[in-house]
């Protein structure tokens, strides 16, 4: 038995799957389009000065999606998670997933994109936990701002000690596919990088890593 990490956008899923999802909300309610302009102040920051992508990420959800109900969120989610398992992941990852769980191991979606449909990926996939970015909510009123770190970099290397303090002895597996998924790759067992480009092959540090091709 192993304790295992997935991340979503780029290792499970063929893209990023937050911007698909918050276009596809917009779509069906277009009345709510030019809010995308709200958003633009958000993007200047991140593009000129801060990189920050946990208030880019808050400004376009709260912007374009602020005041809906949680029951308008599942609605979307009843379209959007089905088409995303159907048409929107790599078939290798899908299998390596079956693997692991038949295995036996326990099986942690770990992802920076939001709990407003992640939980739900997570539980169609058949993993035991979800752990994710939180956003906000003014009781059943979406706010939309984060309401606690951006799931990215160093905050999935705390939740994978986290984790392995509360499973010792079990071996750790992570898979992921960015420069940001690093630290937790490197302190994991056995990391596996899924895609990576060259520069995120350079370092020595970075050779124990496997590496995969998913098509």
């Amino acid at each position: 038995m192993r304790l295992v990490f997935f991340d979503l956008d780029g290792t499970i899923t063929r893209r990023d799957s937050l911007t698909p999802y918050v276009l596809g909300w917009l779509l069906r309610h277009p009345w709510r389009l030019p809010r995308l302009l709200l958003v633009a102040p958000a993007a200047l920051r991140f593009l000129l000065f801060a990189r920050d992508h946990g208030a880019l990420k808050g400004a376009l959800l709260h912007h374009t999606m602020r005041g809906c109900s949680r029951d308008d969120v599942q609605r979307w989610n009843e379209r959007y998670v089905p088409a995303l398992l159907r048409k929107g992941l790599f078939a290798a990852a899908v299998e390596r997933i079956r693997r692991h769980r038949d295995a036996g191991d326990h099986l942690v979606l770990m992802s920076a994109s939001v709990d407003l449909y992640v939980p739900a990926v997570g539980g169609a996939l058949g993993f035991a936990e979800t752990i994710c970015t939180a956003v906000r909510w003014d009781g059943d009123t979406l706010d939309g701002r984060l309401a606690g770190p951006n799931c990215r970099g160093d905050e999935k290397l705390r939740h994978l000690q986290r984790l392995k303090a509360l499973h010792p002895g079990l071996p750790v597996s992570a898979y992921g596919n960015s420069s940001p998924d690093l630290p937790h790759l490197l302190a994991a067992d056995h990391g596996v990088l899924v895609n990576g480009g060259s520069a995120l092959q350079r370092p020595p540090a970075h050779q124990r890593l496997e590496r995969l091709r998913w098509q």
